[in-house]
């Protein structure tokens, strides 16, 4: 089943999460452990982040330094994958342009097509750590050209242009959007026009970075429906649980921290008083988005897993 399928199948508000493949040289049984705690509340699907891989400087044993290529966080075809295998559960791999060539992803592509998974959250994904070596010259730049390339692949046309028999069961997707305007916009309608194009060309829903002010996410879905975008735009969630993030996920997520909120966060002296606040916040939040007919929550789980139970707990 397609995201919107399974979040229309009921009445009521559907659950769902994000989970990270875990460190290289760990392994699976931690993703399961984050799953163990949070499958009782009915996940429709389950999200995999994909990272790509960074330079690093690596001591060697006799001394000398050797520049090294190290993917940290790898395996999440195998991971979506297994999910669907362990639990039953739609397991959503992300794919991401950066650091990714053409024939990467169609490789990736057909890895998941043999395994089934059919449900991917497509995303540009961030440039910041990339070598110049890894801006390759067969590259997907934009979501947009990524969106193109699924599409083709759909249609039973390879990255070089070669035919061959369309997949039984063609690949659905999500993408991202931005209550409060990507960091490359160049402004808020700029943002909802590219949106408009990718609703256009065949996105089945989208989901929003996280955000803590719902009345920008109510303005957004307005703007967006006036612009004709009629796909659904799930709402992401993500529990603060330290003091630090006051200030870093505004800085890297430029997303707003309401006041109220604020005010409460500087009254804390322990990380610990933080994670209480961010989880009263987050049960008021979904209470207010499930009020106002929210198909769906998105929980970003990333340190958060106990909080995102404690939540669940209370909306579900």
């Amino acid at each position: 089943m397609t995201v919107t399928e399974l979040i229309n199948k009921n009445n009521k508000t559907a659950f769902s999460f994000e989970i990270l493949p875990p460190m290289k040289g760990n392994n699976i049984e931690k993703v399961y452990n984050i799953i163990d705690r949070l499958i009782e509340f009915d996940p429709q699907y389950i999200n995999i982040t994909t990272h790509h891989s960074e330079y690093i400087d690596q001591k060697m044993p006799n001394g000398t330094i050797k520049r090294l290529n190290i993917r940290k966080r790898p395996g999440s075809v195998a991971i979506a994958a297994s999910i669907q295998h362990k639990y039953n559960v739609t397991a959503i791999p992300h794919l991401i342009c950066k650091g990714f060539s053409k024939e990467e992803t169609e490789y990736a592509l057909i890895d998941l097509n043999f395994l089934h998974v059919s449900n991917l959250l497509l995303l540009q994904g961030d440039s910041k750590r990339l070598a110049p070596e890894q801006i390759y010259p067969n590259r997907n730049e934009y979501a947009t050209d990524l969106q193109q390339q699924v599409n083709n692949f759909n249609n039973g046309i390879s990255e070089d242009g070669t035919t061959f028999e369309r997949n039984a069961t063609p690949f659905a997707y999500g993408m991202a959007c931005y209550p409060e305007v990507h960091e490359d916009a160049i402004s808020a309608e700029s943002d909802i026009r590219y949106m408009k194009q990718k609703s256009e060309n065949g996105v089945e829903y989208f989901v929003t970075q996280m955000f803590f002010d719902n009345q920008k996410y109510f303005s957004f879905v307005e703007k967006c429906r006036k612009a004709g975008i009629t796909q659904p735009i799930i709402p992401g969630v993500k529990p603060i649980v330290l003091m630090s993030q006051l200030e870093v996920l505004p800085k890297i997520f430029r997303s707003n921290i309401p006041e109220e909120l604020a005010i409460e966060l500087r009254k804390c002296k322990t990380d610990e008083q933080a994670k209480e606040v961010g989880v009263e916040w987050g049960i008021k939040q979904c209470k207010e988005l499930i009020a106002s007919g929210a198909s769906s929550l998105h929980f970003y789980s990333l340190m958060a897993t106990e909080s995102v139970r404690r939540i669940a707990k209370e909306i579900y």
